[in-house]
Parts: C-alpha cells; structure tokens; sequence
C-alpha cells in the first residue's frame, strides 16, 4: 500500500501542519470574532461616581432600580456592634454585606469563645475585640464612628452613656430604655457629648412600611380612620431563664419588646400623639415565665383627628404580625408587617364602581441595612437622624401611660401635642 497520500489530503496536511506550528509559536491563526460596539443603553454611563443607565423596558413594565453605588470599603462609617446575642448575629452583622455606607469595625461580647468566633468571620482584627470591661478602648480606634448598642433593654441607658463619654455616636435598639427617666437621660448624655442619638426603629425604613406611610399621607385613599395591629408570638417552657422575662433587664414582657411596634408605627403613620388609652393586661397564674413581666396585652389609642388604633400582644399566642388600615376611601392590609423580611402590601378600594384589590410589589431591601445605612449617612452628612432620641422617650412615655391604665382599670388622657410628627423627622418627599 503506498505511503502517499492524495493531493488533496497532503493540502490538508499541510495546513493543519501550518496550524500546528502557529500554535506552538503562539501566533493566532484564526479569525477574531469581531463584535458590533454597544449602544449607551447597553453600556451606560458614569457620572459623579455612579453607573447609570437609560431605561430599556416598555411603559408597561416597572422601572428597574439604579445599580447600588456603594461607598469604596475604607470610606464607609465603622460600627462596633455591642452584644452578640440572636438579634446581631442572624439580623445585623449579616445585613452589613448589603449597606453601601457602613461596614462593622469592631465588637464587644462578654463571651470570650463567641467574641473570636465572630471576628474571623467578619474579618475583624483582634485589637477591635472587647469585653464589657474594656469597651473603653472604643476611644482610641478611630475605624469606628457608631455604636450599636444591642443589649438587653436594662443596659442601654449605661452604655449608650459610656459611648457617648467616649466620643462615639449612637445607634440604640428599640425600646430605648426601661423607663422615660433612663431615655431623658441618654438623650442629655449624648447632647452633652455633642454625638448623634439614633433609635433602631427599623420598620420606620421597611419599605411596605414606608409605602403605607407614603399612601397615608397623601391624603388618596382619604382620612385614616382606624388600624389594627398583631404582633404576638410564643415563649418555650425555658423561656423564664430569658433575659426578657426578668424585669429589671427588659422593662415588662409582650408590651416592650414587641407590642412597642404597633404603638410606634400607629404614631408614625398618622404623624399624631394618642390624647386617650385604654389598655388590659392579663399572665397566667403561676407560670414562672410571667412571674415578673405580662404574657399579653392590648391597648387602644385614641388621637386628636379621632384615628383609632387598636393593638395587640403577647408571649402566648402562635406568631402573627399584622396590620389592617382603614382609611375613609380603603382598606391597606399587610401580612407581615412587623417580621424581619416577607412584608406584603395590599390595597382594597373603589374604581369605576368596582371593587379592585391589588398588591404592591416593591424591590427588595434590607430593613436593617437601611436602618444602618441612614445613621451612616447622618454621621457623613452631620445630620440629624429620622428616629431620633426623643421619638424614643415618647414612646417610653406612652408605654407608662399604658401599663397605669392597665394596672387601674381606667383610660388615661395626655395632652395634645402642638403639631405633628413632633419627635421624628420624616424621610425626603413626604408631609
């Protein structure tokens, strides 16, 4: 059989030879790929640090959001986070990944074990690791700027006062403190010490929340009439060992810890003070779990425009957080509500003659990263923040008027105040 091959194949031969050798030498031998150049809707365009882009879909589809433009790692405000209970580790330090201002500088936990555990995690250096004892050397770090202060309710006033003697400002978890004499004093520490007093009320950045805030404002869907708001949820048989079943620590039970929603948001969306309460308590006889504190309670609030809000709470009845508004012209319903993520918003009213109910479905956000991102930008901007100290106190101050007319059996009257949204500042765009 002869060795040699046929014209044609030695031509194919050869230039596979040919491909070979450009191969080995490094020499392309095949055509590149040319591509049409993108169009601006495609590629966008920068300005004052941000990527933009045009909008690409039809009027019938929503808007997209603009790409986050978060602040290069070494510019965002540093937070020490103090305490590392439940709240820290599956809510706040996980939300830091999606604040475009801020990012966790430091850590304080009387749990040694814990301590180093959390900063490898985070990538937090040894030095911005302290116990309760030596929180002081906050001082001397300038990386951090705020402290978050997530302890038991008990111990906020001491150490939102030793951060404010240590020159940091500070973002407090909700209650504020365990009495209105403890929040009159945090605010004067931190007005003393010339830092930024801000009250974690997280679902006062919650977007549904905001939503809702929005549509009440507006005045379309007609004056507020009335809400109900549930917020309950169950304590195991070992829950007496808990911190928020010891009163010294948390203040009261249900009340405090989470009844404190529906009060708070029923000022904050209204934008008025209660004039009238009434409220019952009730704890099971004997159940050490509520030896000290209240299992439930519901209260009724009365405001100056005659808006009436009716909330209930507890440690005995299985989780639900929602809230019903009842406006002149419709009716808002929001599973959820006060849940850390799932909110849902939907609104029933009149069009045409016909009754038309639809949801709002809006971006997600992180309510805690929010939260965070805003005292950030109040200290970036010095500014003062939404929530602050005195939206607390007022809050503390109701929560007393409450737990009297509970405990006498009678309806407590209050003052008006002089205007409206008198402790908070609302966000840009609403009245």
């Amino acid at each position: 059989m002869s060795d040699r091959l046929p014209p044609a194949n030695r031509r194919g031969m050869l230039k596979l030879g040919s491909a070979a050798a450009g191969l080995l030498l490094g020499t392309p031998v095949l055509a590149q790929p040319r591509y049409a150049p993108p169009s601006p809707v495609d590629t966008g365009r920068v300005a004052e640090g941000r990527v933009t882009f045009p909008d690409w879909r039809a009027e019938a589809d929503p808007r997209t959001p603009p790409p986050p433009a978060p602040l290069p790692p070494g510019e965002r405000v540093g937070f020490a986070i103090v305490g590392l209970g439940r709240l820290s580790l599956e809510q706040l330090l996980p939300a830091f990944a999606e604040c475009r201002l801020a990012r966790p500088a430091a850590l304080v936990s009387g749990t040694p074990e814990k301590l180093r555990a959390v900063a490898a995690q985070y990538g937090i250096p040894e030095s911005a690791c302290h116990d309760y004892a030596s929180f002081e050397r906050l001082r001397d770090n300038p990386a951090v700027q705020v402290v978050y202060v997530v302890l038991p309710n008990g111990m906020h006033r001491e150490f939102t006062e030793r951060a404010a003697a240590a020159g940091k400002h500070v973002l407090c978890e909700k209650p504020m403190a365990n009495s209105a004499e403890e929040a009159r004093a945090m605010i004067e520490a931190c007005a003393r010490a010339r830092v930024r007093l801000m009250v974690a009320y997280r679902i006062q950045y919650e977007p549904y929340n905001l939503a809702a805030l929005r549509l009440a404002r507006s005045g379309e869907l007609g004056r507020l009439v009335g809400m109900s708001a549930v917020n309950v949820q169950t304590v195991a048989a070992n829950g007496a060992e808990q911190w928020r079943h010891k009163k010294a620590m948390a203040g009261g039970g249900a009340l405090p810890d989470i009844g404190l929603y529906g009060l708070n948001t029923a000022r904050f969306l209204s934008g008025e003070e209660p004039v009238w309460i009434q409220a019952s308590q009730f704890s099971p006889p004997g159940d050490p779990r509520f030896a000290e504190v209240e299992e439930t309670l519901s209260f009724t609030l009365r405001f100056p425009s005659g808006f009436i809000a009716q909330c209930l709470t507890s440690y005995g009845a299985r989780d639900d957080k929602v809230q019903r508004l009842n406006f002149a012209g419709a009716t808002i319903d929001m599973p959820n509500a006060y849940k850390y993520q799932g909110q849902q918003l939907h609104l029933a009213r009149n069009l045409g003659g016909q009754d038309q109910r639809s949801s709002v479905i809006l971006p997600h956000r992180n309510q805690f990263a929010e939260e965070i991102d805003h005292m950030a930008q109040c200290v970036l901007r010095d500014a003062a923040p939404r929530t602050p100290g005195e939206e607390g106190l007022q809050d503390q101050v109701l929560m007393e008027a409450i737990y009297r007319s509970a405990a006498e059996g009678r309806a407590v009257e209050l003052p008006p105040q002089p205007r409206r949204d008198m402790f908070r500042r609302l966000p840009d765009g609403i009245g």
